[in-house]
């Protein structure tokens, strides 16, 4: 399942023996157990960002040799985790509001939607006006 091989289910059940539903139950065990088996047969590029930053996790403390190492059993590339451990940088740069903001967001959102009530309301009304000026 896991890189470089990255063999189907069906493949593999077949070569072992193993029924496919067996082969499902203990991959989610190992994710689940923060192993990196990723959910699909799918290029590094295409895993799921859960299995990416277990990536940037496990390799966090690794120095270059062991990285290199590290990348060749999972059939990765030390620039792909470079990348991941940056966009897991970049995603926490942005600042996240406190409470008092996002509920002063909340009311303007609130008195917005009112906001928004009322004049389609006013609208509906002007229409009805227009219609009934032009049978006038």
């Amino acid at each position: 399942m896991s890189p470089p091989h990255r063999q189907s289910m069906a493949e593999i059940a077949q070569e072992l023996g193993i029924h496919v539903i067996t082969l499902y139950k203990w991959r989610k065990a190992w994710r689940l157990q923060g192993e990196v088996v990723p959910a699909t047969q799918k290029d590094p590029e295409g895993w799921g960002p859960a299995d990416k930053f277990t990536v940037v996790l496990e390799t966090a403390g690794l120095n270059s040799t062991e990285l290199g190492s590290y990348c060749r059993e999972r059939g990765l590339f030390p620039k792909q985790v470079d990348r991941w451990r940056q966009a897991a940088q970049d995603a926490n740069a942005q600042p996240l509001l406190t409470m008092a903001e996002q509920k002063d967001l909340e009311r303007r959102h609130q008195a917005d939607q009112r906001e928004i009530k009322r004049l389609q309301q006013e609208l509906r009304r002007k229409d009805k006006a227009l219609a009934e000026a032009r049978r006038c």
